[in-house]
């Protein structure tokens, strides 16, 4: 009886402790939780190990830096766009595009990376360049040449609209507001985006 009661507890523990995908999975989660909550600065080894569970040896085994952990945990956790939804007109396209950006923007892997924008240092921030380029710029580049590609075969798009420069026009702006104003877009201000300076680019 007393040997059975021994040996359940440690059993049961083994049973529960979280290894291999799971575990990994558990700390880039952890690792997105902390960077959405204390940021950046504030990310340490020890603090994702305690969220996820585990020992800081496990973290430091599969992650040296925390910049090697930052760089995978946003890789798996920043929300694809897949798609924009045809509106019927270029501009309401657009609009929801903008849409879709703000809302991953402000999902929990969108509030890390917020936080790697504007904690980190130029030195450090290139460490993260691949990610935000790959993860965030050209998947929004790619979705405005699905919008502006639907709108030259609706006719209300001029033909050469496809340029990279006037396709880069919404995610430059909105990384810019981002990154170097640190403010919001709001409905209006998508409104005024689009109107005054998208509408005009793409008119025929």
């Amino acid at each position: 009886m007393v040997g059975s009661r021994w040996t359940a507890g440690p059993a049961r523990s083994a049973a529960l402790r979280k290894r291999g995908p799971v575990l990994e999975r558990a700390i880039l989660d952890a690792a997105l939780e902390q960077l959405s909550t204390v940021g950046w600065s504030g990310l340490t080894m020890e603090g994702v190990a305690a969220g996820a569970h585990t020992g800081k040896a496990a973290v430091y085994r599969r992650w040296p830096s925390k910049e090697d952990l930052v760089v995978d945990a946003l890789q798996a956790g920043l929300p694809r766009m897949d798609g924009v939804p045809d509106c019927g007109s270029v501009r309401e396209d657009l609009l929801a595009l903008c849409r879709l950006v703000r809302e991953a923007m402000f999902s929990r892997s969108g509030f890390a990376l917020r936080a790697v924008l504007h904690e980190c240092d130029q030195v450090t921030a290139e460490r993260f360049h691949d990610v935000i380029f790959d993860g965030v710029i050209q998947p929004g580049v790619e979705r405005v040449k699905e919008v502006i590609g639907r709108g030259i075969e609706r006719g209300d798009v001029r033909s050469g609209a496809l340029d990279s420069y006037v396709c880069d026009v919404i995610p430059a702006m909105l990384m810019y507001r981002t990154k170097v104003c640190g403010s919001e877009w709001g409905d209006e201000e998508f409104g005024e985006l689009i109107d005054q300076v998208m509408m005009p680019l793409l008119s025929p």
